[in-house]
């Protein structure tokens, strides 16, 4: 930014002008990977260009295996954003490419989207369950991302029918491990189900200390992002 105060409109501008020929010229001349996303994410929240920013992470996954630009493009699929239609399997596709070159993130949200039902032919059914249950379960346990033990949690809290019964002992690890990576809904179903004896010990006062700690967590993001949370914890 040397050069630019960026005290006017104009000067904005000419700034961000200039930004988008380095980005062009870093990917399209030099292919270079790191460039080449961030030209993807200029045309997605600069140019408001979505089918530019489709292209872009989908080249850049396809021809130099940029994580990121996988996992940016399996969500553009799963929604159909910049694209014809609406697309899971493609979706999956993707997300399970930038898994596979070491995105955690990716592997997480390919385990959604594997475990999630959408209309295959005539039916509605998951993607790839057991893959997607694998994946939620090592980025969860091994590698602690709090979505993904979350989600996670809610298929053992339920179960979903012809592929996985409700367990209520995984439920309450994952759950556990949401909470303690700053899940305020994690921390609440905690505490739900130590208050109802529901699969673990009934015991008030471990479900007033999980109550407790999904209002903390709240606070605490109330006060940085002014989140609003439906707690649904009884009194």
């Amino acid at each position: 930014m040397a050069g630019y105060n960026l005290k006017s409109p104009e000067e904005v501008k000419e700034y961000l002008k200039n930004l988008h020929i380095e980005y062009k010229f870093g990917c399209l001349n030099e292919k270079n990977p790191e460039t080449c996303h961030l030209l993807g994410d200029y045309e997605e929240s600069i140019s408001k260009d979505y089918e530019k920013s489709a292209k872009i992470y989908k080249e850049n996954c396809d021809e130099r295996n940029f994580a990121h630009s996988c996992r940016k493009f399996g969500g553009y699929a799963l929604i159909g954003k910049g694209l014809d239609a609406e697309s899971p399997t493609e979706s999956y596709k993707y997300l399970k490419k930038g898994c596979d070159v070491g995105d955690m993130m990716s592997c997480a949200h390919a385990g959604i989207v594997a475990t999630s039902s959408f209309k295959i032919g005539e039916k509605e059914v998951p993607i790839d369950f057991p893959t997607g249950l694998d994946l939620l379960h090592k980025t969860c346990h091994e590698h602690k991302l709090e979505k993904a033990c979350y989600y996670l949690s809610g298929l053992y809290l339920d179960g979903v029918p012809d592929y996985l019964e409700k367990n209520m002992k995984e439920a309450y690890k994952a759950s556990m491990k949401a909470c303690e990576l700053g899940n305020a809904y994690a921390c609440a179903n905690l505490s739900q189900m130590h208050a109802r004896g529901d699969g673990v010990q009934k015991n008030s006062e471990l479900a007033e200390a999980f109550k407790q700690r999904a209002l903390s967590i709240q606070r605490a993001l109330q006060e940085t992002k002014h989140i609003p949370f439906q707690q649904g914890m009884g009194s």
